[in-house]
């Protein structure tokens, strides 16, 4: 019996510490960008969803996330709308984007953004980067 539970444990250790490496978002919960060497104040969920509040409008953020995304050349697909929140899905050559903007207030937005690449991958470069260009836009109106 002591042996099936020292190896019940070993396994445990091995699978979480395999996983921990593998940057599984279960095992490391949250990033903040300052340990993932993501841009400045943007965090990603256990998802690994990018994601940033900013101090701009819902429709201010929007109309910046539509220059990033030209800029991009990345083709909007679908747009959805409901009382304070807006949804927008994006895609690449290999990757689908999904991109939710939801009022906090009436001055404030956050914005989180999925890229998927097939079912298991994420590109959290290219998320991440879809929102600094999105502030850069904001900040060139201000």
């Amino acid at each position: 019996m002591a042996n099936l539970v020292k190896s019940f444990f070993r396994i445990s250790t091995l699978l979480c510490l395999i996983l921990a490496l593998s940057g599984c978002g279960l095992c490391l919960g949250v990033v903040p960008t300052a340990v993932s060497g993501g841009a400045a104040g943007v965090d990603y969920t256990f998802t690994n969803n990018a994601y940033k509040t900013i101090s701009s409008p819902v429709a201010d953020v929007e109309a910046a996330l539509n220059k990033a995304l030209k800029k991009m050349d990345i083709k909007k697909t679908k747009r959805e709308a409901k009382e304070g929140k807006v949804s927008v899905t994006v895609v690449t050559g290999n990757l689908d984007i999904y991109i939710d903007l939801k009022e906090v207030t009436p001055t404030v937005t956050q914005m989180e953004v999925n890229a998927k690449e097939g079912v298991f991958f994420k590109d959290k470069a290219t998320a991440t980067e879809i929102i600094v260009q999105t502030e850069k836009n904001l900040e060139v109106e201000k």
